[in-house]
């Protein structure tokens, strides 16, 4: 069964990095205080309760793919592209679902959680490096790190925290996952 993603063009492929345009998209995103990994369970349950009915119109939404996950707080932010932003060190996030496409902010169903809110995300650029296994904490950093690397030496600015994507639900084998640490990049 295909699972509906945003839609992007590659602007650059260097395997296992990538530049992307994003086209424009709407989130529904809510934000969890916690451990990274709790706070992702957390807002997923969340999220998912509100596109599986759980709204005020009983409407059901495709699930889309990848669920997002940005630390919340404003420190962790950097001049270095969110270097600073380590895992351990967060402890507020906002976790985020695509909403399908054909929707707009009007024709959504309104929530009955007040925690969700809805945003028009702009067409934007994005660093990514595309990787498998689990989505731990020091996967995550590992990988944060190598793109950070990639970017430095393509001398690109990043001007964001990461992003953590994951696309695959927790019971997918590790080896078939498929996960990543993005950038939002300057023009």
């Amino acid at each position: 069964m295909a699972i509906e993603t945003a839609a992007y063009r590659v602007e650059l492929d260097s395997k296992p990095f990538q530049i992307r345009a994003y086209a424009p998209l709407l989130e529904a995103t809510v934000h969890v205080s916690g451990t990274r990994d709790a706070a992702v369970s957390a807002g997923f349950r969340l999220l998912a309760h509100y596109i599986f009915g759980g709204n005020r119109t009983q409407t059901k939404l495709a699930m889309t793919a990848p669920v997002l996950q940005t630390p919340a707080e404003p420190r962790a932010l950097s001049k270095q592209g969110g270097v600073s932003a380590t895992v351990a060190s967060v402890s507020g996030w906002d976790v985020s679902f695509i909403m399908p496409a054909g929707y707009t902010r009007e024709t959504l169903p309104p929530a009955t959680d007040p925690s969700i809110r809805f945003s028009e995300v702009p067409a934007r650029r994005v660093a990514v490096i595309s990787f498998s296994g689990f989505w731990t904490d020091g996967n995550l950093r590992e990988h944060q790190a190598q793109l950070l690397s990639f970017l430095a030496r393509r001398h690109l600015t990043a001007i964001s925290a990461p992003i953590y994507a994951f696309y695959d639900p927790p019971w997918t084998p590790w080896f078939w996952r498929t996960n990543e640490v993005q950038y939002l990049l300057s023009d």
